[in-house]
């Protein structure tokens, strides 16, 4: 099969990312190598990832960007992938939960329209009751509307395609696009809105497939408020907040 890698940034997430972990290998397509990307991390993280890859059912790379952003972790880690042989990439986060379908979703989309797939996010079940995951879908259709009727991203901008909202923790990308496109910003932030416009000015093979699901963490809700959550969805930023939550 052509060459999947899964990269996953990960900052201070030893309390969580043995969740991330089991949950890839839950996955019903297991052929893949995963590439956790270490951003600079003073706490265990580095050594739930060397324990979980004794036992995982797929190789597992660990890597350490001392750049600090998740933008520049995810650009490490593509390019290491891509220079090992990744012809098909996949992204998710170090505190999310990729469903099991999660990367033969990706893989299939990837084949199917060569390009960028963008895939469905919904809240953590274990983070939130159902008011506050209900909360959680409004703020992403509220950032999704606001981004497809910004200025900024429309089309007379020299873009092929219309806007769609790409979340970072759930998204797959081919081995060409990424370089042809630049990759992945490495700074500032807000790097995955940055991204998909670069991709879209380079092609319109930019699809979307419910069925690549990504529990997402709701924990922004928890740091920011719901007023700041809507602001950062909005693309209005962090305010005077740290724009790295971890």
């Amino acid at each position: 099969m052509t060459a999947l890698w899964v990269v996953v940034p990960a900052y201070q997430e030893a309390a969580r990312i043995d969740g991330a972990l089991h949950a890839l290998a839950r996955q019903h397509d297991r052929d893949f190598t995963l590439l956790v990307v270490d951003n600079g991390s003073t706490d265990a993280t580095g050594d739930r990832v060397r324990a979980f890859a004794e036992h995982a059912p797929f190789p597992v790379h660990l890597l350490v960007e001392p750049e600090k952003g998740v933008g520049s972790a995810i650009d490490t880690g593509f390019r290491h992938a891509i220079d090992h042989g990744a012809r098909l990439l996949a992204r998710t986060d170090a505190d999310c939960l990729p469903e099991p379908g999660w990367t033969a979703a990706a893989r299939a989309g990837l084949l199917a329209s060569d390009g960028l797939v963008c895939g469905r996010v919904t809240a953590r079940h274990d983070e939130h009751g159902p008011v506050g995951r209900g909360v959680f879908l409004v703020l992403v259709a509220l950032g999704a509307f606001f981004g497809r009727i910004r200025p900024a991203h429309r089309r007379r901008h020299g873009y092929l395609t219309p806007y769609r909202m790409h979340a970072g923790n759930n998204m797959a990308v081919t081995a060409d696009l990424y370089l042809a496109s630049g990759g992945m910003p490495r700074r500032p932030s807000p790097t995955d809105r940055t991204f998909i416009n670069r991709v879209r000015r380079r092609t319109t093979a930019i699809v979307h497939r419910r069925d690549m699901v990504v529990q997402n963490s709701t924990r922004r809700i928890r740091a920011y408020g719901l007023r700041g959550t809507a602001r950062w969805y909005l693309e209005r930023g962090a305010g005077h907040r740290d724009v790295d939550i971890r």
